[in-house]
Parts: C-alpha cells; sequence; structure tokens
C-alpha cells in the first residue's frame, strides 16, 4: 500500500482490514479520533509504537507524555509539524509492511 492509497481509505468509513495496529492507529488520529488511536498505539510494545505514542501525546499537547515515549522510542522529539510527523511514520510503517 503506498501512502496515497492510505490517505485515500481515510475516504471510507473503516480502516483497511489488512492495516498494521499502528497504521489502524494513525487512520483514527487523521479521521479525529484520537482515544482510539491512542488505545491501539499503547498496546504495541515496540519502538514504532512508542514513536506513534509519542506522536500523539504529541498531537494532544501533553509535551512531557509525548517526550518520555520519545525516549522509549530511542527517537529525538519531533521539531516538524504534526502532519510532517504523521506523515514520517505513516511512509516509516507502510515500508515495513
Amino acid at each position: 500500500m503506498t501512502l496515497e492509497e492510505f490517505e485515500a481509505s481515510l475516504q471510507s468509513p473503516e480502516p483497511p482490514a489488512h492495516l498494521t495496529e499502528l497504521l489502524r492507529a494513525l487512520w483514527y488520529d487523521r479521521k479525529g479520533n484520537w482515544e482510539e488511536a491512542h488505545h491501539l498505539a499503547q498496546a504495541v510494545p515496540t519502538a514504532d509504537g512508542s514513536w506513534v505514542h509519542a506522536y500523539l501525546h504529541r498531537r494532544e499537547g501533553d509535551p512531557g507524555n509525548a517526550r518520555y515515549w520519545y525516549v522509549r522510542a530511542g527517537r529525538a522529539e519531533s521539531g516538524t509539524s504534526l502532519e510532517e510527523e504523521w506523515t514520517r511514520i505513516a511512509t516509516h510503517l507502510l515500508a515495513n509492511l
């Protein structure tokens, strides 16, 4: 799946069935359902799960919590826009499908 196809899937009421939990989290985030996105991300105990979790807390406006999850992800805190970070994460996750 390409980034363009992933973004096009946002027109549907439900995420594509073959998406990973973390891609589903980004899908729900983009659809405005932060709670579902957070629920999905916090259940994935990997560096990528921590990265998505960090991004979500950054979107929430909780920089302290985001900072904690960036450390857990082994990544520097993002200085880009939320849109740019979302795209960067989605591209990374899609490349690993």
